[in-house]
């Protein structure tokens, strides 16, 4: 029994003792990783230069950080992992208690120059300071990328569009020759898995991604791999703040027919609604980028529904001339007969004095002529008759071209009448009330219209 337990100590001690000297640093000193590290970074790991490396390339997109539509810019937050294998690294996990894989300082191996095609700016997250490596020699890097990245933003359909932005993994300077690339998931993988792991998506809605591989047509090219990440933006906040707003804004240019034009309330309204619409295209003009190819359907919405507003101000403006042209007409004929009553009046009393210049006259007619021979008695009864005979003679003459004065006062009358007949009291508001009716008809028509063919445009663009 003692004997058998002395067997049992010595087992556990052999197998602390064999544990004991198992360690990475065995594995490294094994692969002569520490002593000749330099060499193992500096160069291709392959033993024959005419056998290319084979890159194994894996990206999953983690977050949308940021579209920058001004700039044309996309920052994706990207995991990536590129595999390899290095022909000088080998053990026997055996050998070394069961290890199979060990991780290491990144700076020790051979790393392939991959760089992104579209990045404009230098990686902001660190990168990993180490790789794993296992027995049979396979490499594995993985990042965490914070990319800041071109992309060509197609804004036709803005606030409903849906963006393309590609990511381009290719070497630095190695040609097909040295390097061979290829992608070691699928678009449907990456697809799922990204949605997996995505933490933010910021004001875009993930779709898709959609994985290509361009095998290099000599060895002088080179390989490519291209992940196209397909986002759709997330449109209810800017119907919310813009497109409703202007839309409002148009209602209350609709609305402002309602207002009288007789003042100048509705004429400073329309300035007031126009403005407003100008404030929200600046708001818009920060937005959109400035190198887009064709004008998209939100700057023709805004434009169209200003010409719209600037038309109806102008159509106000025309219509309170007319109205104004009117006031003023109504303002001359008042003046006109005016004068008119007052020449009458005149005449009236001018016809009401004549007697009494015949009755001086009458007064004044008596003169005696001595050569005669009669006595002033006897002539002053002749002379009555004489003098009472003209003066009745010349009141009839007075009181006849006074009525023909009269006659000519109505014929000009009349006909300044007819000629101011069109610009009579109410005519031009007439005119002015049947050009608000049939503008505001062709208005809402055209609005209707142009309302229709925007949104038949973003549904269909």
């Amino acid at each position: 029994m003692m004997l058998n337990g002395f067997f049992f100590l010595l087992f556990l001690t052999g197998g602390v003792d064999s544990e004991r000297h198992c360690s990475y640093q065995d594995v490294l000193s094994h692969l002569n990783l520490t002593k000749n590290k330099e060499l193992y970074s500096m160069t291709r790991p392959v033993k024959n230069y005419k056998r290319p490396t084979l890159i194994s390339l894996e990206v999953l997109l983690y977050a949308i950080l940021d579209v920058v539509e001004k700039d044309q810019k996309f920052i994706p937050y990207v995991w990536t992992v590129m595999r390899w294998h290095n022909e000088y690294i080998s053990w026997d996990p055996n050998q070394f208690c069961g290890i199979n894989s060990i991780s290491i300082p990144s700076g020790i191996l051979w790393k392939p120059d991959l760089t992104i095609e579209e990045m404009t700016e230098k990686d902001k997250a660190p990168a990993s300071p180490y790789l794993t490596i296992n027995h049979k020699g396979d490499v594995e890097v993985q990042n965490y990328q914070v990319l800041v990245s071109s992309c060509r933003m197609h804004i036709y359909k803005f606030p409903f569009d849906i963006q393309r932005c590609n990511l381009s993994f290719k070497s630095v300077i190695h040609t097909a020759r040295d390097i061979r690339l290829l992608a070691s998931d699928n678009s449907s993988e990456a697809t799922e898995w990204s949605r997996e792991v995505m933490r933010t998506q910021y004001e875009w809605l993930f779709i898709k991604m959609t994985v290509t591989s361009k095998n290099a047509s000599d060895i002088l090219g080179q390989d490519m791999v291209i992940y196209t990440i397909t986002m759709k933006r997330r449109s209810i906040l800017y119907i919310v703040n813009f497109l409703i707003p202007v839309l409002l804004f148009l209602c209350l240019d609709l609305s402002s027919f309602l207002i009288s034009d007789n003042g100048g309330e509705k004429l400073s309204f329309k300035v007031t609604v126009l403005l407003a619409v100008t404030v929200l295209q600046l708001i818009l003009n920060e937005i959109l980028p400035a190198s887009s190819n064709r004008i998209p359907l939100i700057a023709l919405y805004c434009i169209g529904i200003f010409g719209l507003m600037l038309l109806s101000l102008l159509e106000t403006i025309l219509v309170m001339h007319l109205m104004e042209k009117d006031s003023k007409a109504s303002k001359d004929l008042e003046a006109d007969k005016g004068r008119s009553q007052g020449g009458n009046k005149r005449g009236k009393a001018n016809i009401q004095n004549s007697p009494g210049e015949v009755h001086e006259w009458t007064q004044c007619a008596c003169v005696y002529d001595d050569s005669t021979g009669e006595t002033p008695s006897e002539l002053l009864p002749v002379a009555k008759e004489g003098n009472s005979s003209k003066l009745t003679e010349e009141y009839h003459a007075l009181e006849k071209l006074s009525d023909e004065l009269r006659e000519v006062e109505k014929t000009l009358s009349l006909l300044l009448i007819n000629r101011k007949e069109e610009e009579k009291p109410g005519y031009w508001t007439r005119v002015a009330k049947k050009v608000n009716r049939y503008f505001f008809i062709l208005y809402i028509t055209v609005v209707s219209l142009f309302l229709i063919y925007i949104s038949f445009e973003w549904s269909n663009a």
